[in-house]
């Protein structure tokens, strides 16, 4: 409660004074908002579709479908004696989601400049709503991953889940801020370098060659290659995630120590940016 010239206010908007100056009381007070935007997002989307939401299970079944005939049937890469369809739906499941979240986060400032421009409402809400729905998409596919793995143990596929899988919720949230993280960073650099927006779909389509979704760590040999996927912090989610269902792939505490350190210091550095960028970027956008 703020009070000037005897009149009392239920609210006080001002400038932020800091670059963590984050304020999550205020962030939960508009959780209604965040519904609003999840909302929102869903109907564009699929607005005027004649599937609608199904697409988030033909789009991930399709791409499986294609994977397994390109890369499975005619390349012969070796997906560790599992089933070809499981194998890659495996990888794509966390892969399409980081891909994903990330691109919609990076256009968090250019997408959202008219109603940021109208009306004051913590800005970091966009973000936060873009991942939510993304998780919305994400239980929906990995539904369809449920019903494809129980087909198969039916075909005679033997069942290798392993204890490792009480560590899904936790891969979850690293994903989720790494993604998120890493999108408002290039959406606060991308108000003044548009170039970004560009960039940041090739180089989204480059890593996940990077990223082993349609192979297995374990088969590469070459110590350059291996050096490369190391770098990348999805590398061990994917990896645990696959190792845990599959019992394939490898499991690294190393390397999912990694990505949590990774993903921390992205995460931090995109708040920051964002409160910064987020006092002016009307005067650039």
């Amino acid at each position: 409660m703020s009070e000037s010239n005897g009149q009392k206010w239920t609210l006080e908007i001002k400038s932020k004074s800091g670059w963590f100056d984050l304020n999550l009381k205020e962030i939960w007070d508009y959780k209604d908002l965040v519904y609003m935007f999840v909302n929102r997002d869903f109907v564009i989307q699929y607005k005027q579709t004649v599937l609608g939401p199904l697409w988030y299970v033909f789009q991930p079944l399709i791409t499986t479908i294609v994977y397994s005939v390109v890369f499975g049937n005619v390349a012969k890469i070796e997906t560790d004696g599992q089933p070809k369809m499981l194998f890659y739906m495996t990888g794509l499941l966390f892969w399409n989601f980081f891909s994903s979240n990330l691109m919609r986060n990076s256009d968090t400032f250019t997408a959202n400049s008219g109603i940021f421009g109208k009306v004051y409402f913590p800005r970091l809400t966009v973000p936060i709503a873009t991942t939510v729905s993304g998780l919305v998409s994400m239980a929906i596919q990995l539904a369809l991953l449920i019903g494809m793995y129980v087909y198969f143990l039916f075909q005679g596929m033997e069942a290798k889940i392993n204890a490792t899988l009480f560590l899904f919720p936790f891969l979850l949230v690293i994903v989720c801020a790494l993604s998120m993280g890493l999108g408002i960073i290039v959406s606060s650099l991308t108000t003044k370098y548009r170039d970004l927006k560009f960039l940041i779909g090739f180089a989204v389509q480059l890593a996940m060659w990077a990223t082993p979704v349609i192979y297995s760590r374990a088969g590469i040999t070459n110590a350059s290659l291996l050096a490369v996927l190391d770098i990348n912090p999805m590398t061990p989610i994917v990896e645990a995630f696959r190792y845990s269902i599959l019992g394939s792939g490898s499991f690294s505490w190393a390397g999912i120590g990694y990505s949590c350190v990774f993903t921390l210091v992205a995460f931090v550095i995109g708040i920051i940016i964002f409160s910064k960028v987020e006092k002016d970027f009307m005067d650039t956008v």
